[in-house]
């Protein structure tokens, strides 16, 4: 598993949503600002949080993003999953994004990297947004 821009951004974004407790609406230049990302990306990444309903939206002056749902119910697994994929360190052995890969003929390998995938899953399910504000 290799985290991209796509999830690194989208986690940031929610936890700074989060911190600002439930509720609370925050502008995508606070964020922006916050950890110096760029702002267009940051609107596509918040569009895709939108479609999955991970955040809301309100317009006007006091507009801008909240959480659509308590931290303590948005995993980290789900997250990087929506931007990213799968978890597994090949998708031979990935729950979700199962593909047939050479690599399947190796059986002592696969094990290892099925064991790898289920610790990681494990881990980064249990792993809250509430857990890490």
């Amino acid at each position: 598993m290799r985290l991209t821009t796509k999830s690194e951004y989208s986690l940031l974004a929610l936890i700074y949503i989060a911190r600002r407790g439930e509720g609370k609406f925050v502008r995508i230049d606070e964020i922006c600002k916050a950890y110096d990302l760029p702002r267009k990306y940051l609107e596509h990444l918040l569009h895709i949080l939108k479609q999955s309903r991970y955040v809301r939206t309100r317009r006007g002056a006091r507009g801008g993003y909240a959480l659509a749902m308590p931290a303590s119910k948005i995993s980290v697994a789900s997250v990087i999953r929506l931007m990213d994929g799968a978890l597994a360190p090949t998708e031979a052995v990935s729950m979700y994004f199962f593909s047939e890969t050479p690599l399947m003929r190796e059986k002592k390998i696969m094990k290892i990297f099925k064991e790898i995938r289920d610790y990681a899953a494990r881990r980064l399910e249990r792993l809250k947004l509430s857990d890490v504000i």
